[in-house]
């Protein structure tokens, strides 16, 4: 069985389309792929009892009981190891990663960003995409280096920029873009 363990901070929708995704398309009958666990580094991230209710395992480790990142990271390091991964998949976790961190999962540390990168990594993608007067935007999956959202690209989806768009209409389209292009590269990328 090959383990998925996913990483969340906040909503979890990118984790909910990846979960139904992975039990629509039996995933652990087709590729022996299953989701081990879900962590989140907070409390009030909606995601966790999202998580809870599609029968996943689920998991917290808050940041902010830590004295420093690298300390952090080596918690969660142990707690994802736990679940001897085959892919770590961040799903909105918002968490600026040590090189050691990135280092022992090279390869097999995937993210998602709402940007065509390399256009506009970093924050805030959706209103700089606006202000540079983009005529399409969109969403990137990528594996994660020590180098912000700069990783080999392992899918993208292209939305257009509408007159009358602002950053939370342009963000919304783009999300149901992610919802479907997530779960579709972490299936490639394990199908290998």
């Amino acid at each position: 069985m090959k383990n998925i363990v996913i990483l969340i901070s906040g909503s979890g929708s990118n984790m909910a389309a990846i979960a139904q995704t992975a039990h629509k398309e039996a995933w652990q009958e087709k590729f022996g792929l299953r989701i081990a666990a879900v962590i989140s580094n907070r409390a009030d991230a909606q995601g966790l009892p999202l998580a809870k209710s599609l029968g996943l395992a689920t998991d917290l480790l808050p940041h902010r009981d830590f004295a420093s990142r690298e300390a952090f990271d080596a918690a969660l390091m142990a707690r994802i190891d736990l679940h001897a991964p085959q892919l770590v998949v961040l799903a909105g976790f918002m968490r600026i990663l040590t090189s050691g961190f990135v280092s022992r999962y090279a390869g097999r540390l995937l993210n998602i960003h709402p940007s065509l990168l390399p256009a506009f990594p970093g924050l805030h993608p959706h209103q700089r995409a606006l202000d540079a007067g983009c005529t399409v935007a969109g969403a990137t999956v990528h594996q994660v280096t020590v180098e912000l959202d700069h990783g080999p690209i392992l899918a993208q989806a292209v939305v257009p920029v509408l007159a009358h768009d602002t950053a939370d209409t342009l963000a919304a389209r783009v999300l149901t873009q992610e919802h479907l292009i997530y779960p579709q590269a972490i299936a490639k990328l394990l199908q290998k």
